[in-house]
């Protein structure tokens, strides 16, 4: 909380020293700058009337929060009064928080991906009044540099004059560009590398791809950029990518069905390995914070060493979730620890007392109380001295050796410091270390004479010494706005942990997340999802003047969160509301003549274009998240129509899951799961019966991703009872609980006790 407290202190400061009309704004980036001496106006009807009404183009910045280039090109140019003044004079100054707008900063995204190949925040773009883009890229320095990349106040002098001068050649080739970018909107014409697929409305366009043909493809694409020595795929940068890590314990699951060929029972093997080594190389990085806990957003090198600093509250929800299924499947207890470790952070340090979840933590702080200048990650790094100084235990087994000494071997502290200067263009972190694991224990406890079980505790006391030092530094920004979107993957790590590790206590903090979101981010007499919501400087949870719409992912994802948390707690009520949202988004979302989800409702005349998306990446895609959801969806509540929808979005995506599956690895489970037709267990009988809880308990210790889970409860009341036309076939037997294995709502003869349903899950498994 006391993250949250220096959050809001800062955004009160900017809002204090207002500059600009961002200070009537809620969103965290927003408010930072709100005191520059840039005349900023918020997305919206007064910025384009204004920009109509001057005739003048639109300069619109896209960032968030956490950025650090964004607080680069803030301190380099919108703090600069000189360019604050061309900025002014010439044009209208639009400010967009990414985070709270993901339906304009895609549709300008695309645009500067399809003119420039990269892409990246600060987003920067020029407009024409009717919001068509000219110009774009990402950061640029304030002057003119060496190697020829034009300084901020060139190119705003050139465009400028070119406005008034040239007019019609800056229009026709933001018009040209953005025909093309209409196309590409239907995903069966264009991927995303801006390739032709096939023809628009092709045969091939209209079939499902064959499930084992496309999970292969994806599973030896993996397979090629895999790094065998410390895990992860590509090269650096390394991000988590855990959509690529649950494609690979799914596509496991599927080839232990049955009777796998040999080549199959090695692909068994080596898909499990290239997990659990990823898995385990990111916990013993820099990227895992081992004395905050949590994990950092990416690796700037290929070891996992150096991150960049900002925490995302999408990593730290879905590596919980990947992490507590890779559990599940290992029994691992290191990987539970390290699920536990994430949520320990959340609850600590992201968590609102009324059940929200905030979004991130930022990368730069003041290396100490009283700089003027702050330094990426210099709230999290250490100094060899500052170790022995604050750990001076001596050691049981060498009293001339103390605590210091174990943790500098262990987590790899130096005195000349332990960064790459290669990692550190800026010296930064010079002499500085980033704590990472490159010895065992074992070695390193045989080393001081010292058991395993002394070195852990010797090494947990340590880093709470070391944590609580920690806190004595300025802390880093938080951006403490609620997105539906990322509290929804939220509540799926929580849930799924809850389930996976038997802790009922994370699901009792994922349902206080749903009630949140159902008081502060739902209308409930639209029946719509709200965007985001803020915390006020009392603490409070309030809405901006004009609360933003829901977009595809908050749906999607939300609905993902309320089928985990239903499959945690069989709380019949959130498998309602999922169903609830599922058909708002339906009608809201889906495209009648290309079919598939768009990002946006069509419903704002400023998004210039509803676009569809088609890459799995930080976060799964949108349309992922909902192929599976409408497949878990028709088999609780037996809605075929729903499954028919499901054909339809996977046909859409069939080309490019066909050609690079890689780039769709949630899709092709979605599709998976699709194709293995209807697996139910229905554990029938009392909620709180012993013989109930052994057989859930039994049933949790088995990795079945593609199962769907039924509590068949004898409440007269439970809604399911008149939805599913064989509930009330699910009985107990000789009063017992009993547990049916179901596919293609055909099932086994029901078993009474653990083992028997032991036996017949491990035979589903293997």
């Amino acid at each position: 909380m006391a993250a949250a407290a220096t959050s809001q202190a800062s955004a009160s400061t900017s809002a204090s020293c207002a500059r600009n009309r961002l200070a009537q704004e809620k969103s965290p980036y927003l408010l930072q700058h709100a005191s520059n001496p840039v005349d900023w106006y918020p997305w919206g009807d007064a910025a384009f009337k204004k920009a109509k009404d001057e005739d003048k183009l639109i300069f619109l910045s896209v960032g968030y929060s956490t950025c650090h280039w964004c607080h680069v090109m803030e301190r380099e140019s919108f703090e600069n009064d000189d360019i604050a003044k061309i900025m002014n004079d010439n044009f209208v100054n639009v400010k967009v928080d990414r985070e709270e707008r993901p339906d304009v900063d895609r549709v300008y995204m695309t645009y500067i991906q399809a003119t420039s190949g990269g892409g990246g925040w600060p987003m920067s773009i020029w407009l024409t009044p009717d919001l068509k883009p000219v110009v774009g890229g990402t950061y640029f320095p304030p002057d003119d540099r060496y190697y020829g990349q034009p300084g901020f106040k060139t190119l705003l002098t050139s465009l400028a004059e070119q406005w008034r001068k040239n007019r019609t050649k800056l229009i026709d080739q933001g018009t040209r560009i953005f025909q093309i970018l209409e196309q590409t909107s239907d995903v069966r014409v264009f991927g995303g590398d801006g390739v032709p697929t096939s023809p628009r409305g092709s045969e091939a366009n209209q079939k499902c791809p064959f499930a084992p043909d496309v999970a292969t493809t994806c599973y030896r694409q993996l397979e090629r950029s895999y790094d065998v020595s410390m895990g992860g795929f590509g090269r650096a940068p390394k991000f988590p990518q855990c959509v690529n890590l649950n494609f690979l314990l799914r596509y496991r699951a599927v080839l232990l069905q049955g009777d796998p060929p040999p080549e199959a029972k090695t692909a068994v093997d080596k898909a499990l390995e290239m997990t659990v080594h990823t898995l385990r190389m990111m916990a013993q990085g820099g990227i895992h914070d081992h004395i905050g806990k949590g994990f950092h957003r990416y690796s700037t090198d290929g070891k996992w060493h150096v991150p960049h600093f900002e925490k995302m509250l999408y990593d730290q929800a879905q590596l919980t979730r990947t992490y507590s299924e890779a559990y599940q499947v290992t029994h691992d207890r290191r990987l539970a620890d390290v699920a536990r470790d994430i949520l320990c952070y959340v609850e600590r340090d992201l968590s609102h007392p009324s059940g929200g979840f905030y979004s991130a933590e930022d990368a730069d702080s003041y290396p100490e109380h009283g700089d003027k200048e702050k330094r990426e990650g210099a709230f999290c790094v250490w100094e060899e001295s500052e170790v022995y100084r604050l750990l001076t235990e001596p050691l049981p087994s060498c009293p001339t050796k103390t605590v210091a000494d174990i943790v500098c071997r262990y987590y790899d502290i130096r005195k000349s410091g332990n960064v790459d200067p290669m990692q550190d263009p800026h010296d930064e972190l010079k002499r500085k270390n980033v704590l990472i694991v490159r010895e065992s224990k074992e070695s390193v406890a045989a080393c001081y004479g010292l058991e395993v079980g002394v070195l852990d505790a010797l090494l947990e006391r340590a880093r709470e010494t070391l944590f609580e030092a920690r806190l004595r530094r300025p802390k880093p920004h938080l951006d403490d706005k609620f997105l539906t979107s990322w509290n929804g993957l939220m509540i799926s790590g929580f849930a799924i942990a809850a389930r996976t590790l038997n802790q009922p206590v994370y699901l009792d903090r994922a349902l206080k997340c749903v009630e949140f979101i159902k008081k502060h981010l739902y209308n409930p007499k639209k029946k719509t999802l709200i965007r985001s919501a803020y915390r006020g400087e009392d603490g409070s949870v309030v809405q901006g003047s004009q609360p933003i719409d829901g977009v595809l992912e908050d749906y999607a994802f939300l609905i993902q969160a309320l089928l985990d948390v239903y499959e945690a707690s069989f709380d019949v009520s959130c498998l309602m509301w999922a169903e609830e949202l599922q058909d708002k988004q339906d009608r809201l979302f889906w495209d009648k003549k290309d079919m598939g989800y768009f990002l946006s409702n069509g419903e704002d005349p400023t998004v210039v274009l509803r676009l569809k998306d088609d890459q799995d990446g930080a976060e799964p895609s949108s349309n992922s998240v909902s192929l599976n959801n409408l497949v878990r969806l028709s088999v609780l509540l037996q809605r075929d129509e729903l499954r028919q929808r499901a054909e339809k979005l996977a046909s859409v995506y069939g080309q490019r899951m066909i050609l690079v599956p890689l780039a769709l690895p949630e899709m092709v489970c979605g599709l998976m799961r699709l194709q293995a037709g209807p697996q139910e267990v229905v554990i029938a009988g009392p909620r709180d019966d012993p013989g109930t809880k052994e057989l859930l308990s039994c049933l949790r210790r088995h990795f079945l991703p593609f199962v769907t889970v039924i509590l068949a409860d004898q409440d007269p009341e439970n809604p399911l009872r008149k939805r599913l036309t064989n509930f009330d076939g699910y009985t107990c037997v000789n009063g017992k609980p009993a547990a049916y294995v179901c596919q293609d709502f055909q099932c086994s003869k029901p078993v009474t006790t653990a083992a028997e349903l032991e036996a017949l899950l491990t035979a589903k498994e293997t």
